[in-house]
């Protein structure tokens, strides 16, 4: 967790995420990345020199018309002494049953995303922190590369001026691997998804393609996020 910690501070003072006053809402899905993230927050929010308050949001999907079990989440946000809120939404029912996309994954994320800016509006937070970490940044950057034809990925700290808010990835130093064992050697309470497609999309074929890769070319993903950021690609 102190290794994990500095990393999670260091991209912070890289990118200048925090600011003396900021209210940041951290988008938990339930997930072992947005727990850890939660945590990581939380912790570094009793000693870090600009002083900032934490708020938990969940935008349930209710995937097959069922809300999420989110009573772990609720007793872990008490403890840690955040506010939670859950944003019950209808996206299962639009996106498999209304629309029946082919392709649901890239839609769901940005309507859950347009959620929670619109809670950050309406709660007064002006920093909204997602738990995107190093893995996610190299899937997307092949994923842009391999499906879209272009170079580009997330940036780890971009402003929404239409809703005057700042989003953040406090784990872009962070492996998976890292915050996977640390989730288990805390205990965190982890929600599995209800997600029809969970596990079978083209992101997780975009990951187990660098798996095979790494093979070949071992710390790939790191070399992929130091080249983007020699690049100054897309603000890393």
């Amino acid at each position: 967790m102190e290794k994990l910690a500095g990393k999670v501070r260091a991209a912070v003072e890289r990118y200048q995420m925090i600011e003396d006053g900021d209210v940041i809402a951290v988008g938990v899905s339930g997930g072992k990345d947005s727990l850890f993230l939660l945590c990581a927050l939380a912790g570094l929010a009793r000693y870090y020199p600009k002083r900032f308050s934490l708020l938990a949001v969940t935008a349930d999907p209710c995937f097959g018309g069922r809300e999420m079990q989110l009573d772990p989440l609720v007793d872990l946000c008490r403890d840690l002494g955040v506010p939670y809120i859950i944003e019950k939404t209808n996206l299962g029912r639009v996106i498999f049953e209304d629309r029946q996309e082919p392709n649901p994954c890239s839609l769901c994320a940005r309507m859950r995303r347009g959620i929670l800016h619109n809670i950050c509006v309406r709660e007064g937070a002006n920093k909204l922190a997602l738990g995107h970490h190093q893995d996610d940044a190299a899937q997307t950057l092949l994923m842009n590369l391999f499906y879209g034809g272009k170079l580009g990925c997330f940036s780890p700290k971009s402003y929404l001026s239409r809703k005057r808010i700042t989003l953040l990835r406090p784990l872009a130093f962070c492996q998976e691997r890292e915050i996977r064992n640390a989730c288990a050697r805390m205990g965190l309470p982890v929600v599995k998804s209800g997600c029809p497609v969970d596990g079978l999309t083209a992101r997780q074929d975009t990951e187990d393609l660098i798996r095979t890769l790494e093979a070949r070319f071992p710390d790939l993903k790191a070399k992929l996020l130091g080249a983007m950021q020699r690049a100054g690609l897309d603000g890393w």
